[in-house]
């Protein structure tokens, strides 16, 4: 059987009295987009340092591609790629510059950045100083980056946050050309629908702990509503909104009555997105 990416297995932090988190399990496959979802405070950030060594475990194991978190963290830093939220670069240096430290401290051989900083769309800008850059251009020397060393399994935390939509997609189509050279990729994002787009299977943090964790698609199904909205223009001339569960007994016979007494201008059906899925599951908002 192949080695999954990431094992974690009642993994437990506090902070003092506080526990950010509270015996979580879970287990990414290689070439699996995973989601790490949940609101600030909910122990993402705290279990994205346990897992890459920036802070220990109190309970609990934690092993990547084979290696454990607390004993074997150097041979780990090699395998991995992290992408911040907050950009740390060198910004008097140039972006060729910022890659090319970064390539020698991977010890990388033959490093073309050139290239990688042309696939993140960053061609043409290679020697100027990333003092320079927009916030769009220095979150993607931030992805650029985490490549150098060509990961096993990459980290990315927020990595589309407050980017205008062409940096985002070309961040959104560089973690799909990862999981295709078969990099595992651990995402945590407040965006449910590049979640939902991009993730093999998400899991919900909350206070802690992971509330549900699957498929998108199996937890819309599993909680969510299916239902068909039809736009009705009234006689007053005014649009108004109907809705139908589709999966109620008698939603032939509902349709039936909208189209005989109503005059309906649209109809489309409308599943849960996962935001709608995390507040049942949680009773919070992903903003809060």
């Amino acid at each position: 059987m192949e080695q999954k990416s990431i094992v974690v297995q009642n993994l437990v932090f506090r902070y003092g009295n506080f526990t950010a988190v509270a015996g979580i399990s879970f287990d990414v496959e290689r070439g699996e987009i995973f989601g790490f979802l949940g609101p600030n405070g909910a122990g993402k950030t705290t279990t994205v340092k346990m897992l890459t060594g920036q802070l220990r475990p109190l309970e609990g194991r934690a092993v990547l591609l084979g290696l454990n978190v607390v004993k074997d963290i150097a041979d780990i830093r090699e395998k991995i790629g992290v992408c911040f939220e907050q950009t740390n670069l060198y910004e008097q240096m140039s972006a060729i510059d910022n890659l090319a430290l970064f390539a020698r401290l991977f010890n990388v051989k033959d490093f073309d950045g050139f290239s990688l900083l042309k696939r993140v769309g960053l061609n043409g800008r290679e020697k100027d100083r990333v003092s320079g850059y927009s916030k769009g251009m220095k979150q993607r020397l931030m992805v650029a980056r985490s490549l150098v060393n060509s990961p096993e399994i990459i980290f990315m935390d927020e990595p589309t946050a407050g980017l205008d939509p062409v940096s985002s997609e070309t961040i959104d189509n560089i973690i799909l050309e990862e999981q295709k050279r078969g990099a595992a990729i651990f995402l945590t994002t407040h965006d449910m629908w590049e979640a939902d787009k991009l993730c093999n299977r998400v899991a919900f943090m909350n206070q802690g702990k992971i509330a549900a964790i699957d498929t998108p698609r199996t937890l819309k199904q599993r909680f969510g509503k299916r239902a068909l909205v039809a736009e009705i223009s009234t006689t007053s001339g005014n649009i108004a909104k109907t809705e139908i569960d589709m999966d109620a007994a008698d939603t032939a016979n509902q349709l039936e009555m909208l189209f005989s007494h109503e005059k309906v201008v649209t109809l489309h059906s409308e599943e849960a997105t996962l935001e709608d899925i995390f507040i049942h599951v949680t009773g919070r908002r992903l903003s809060e």
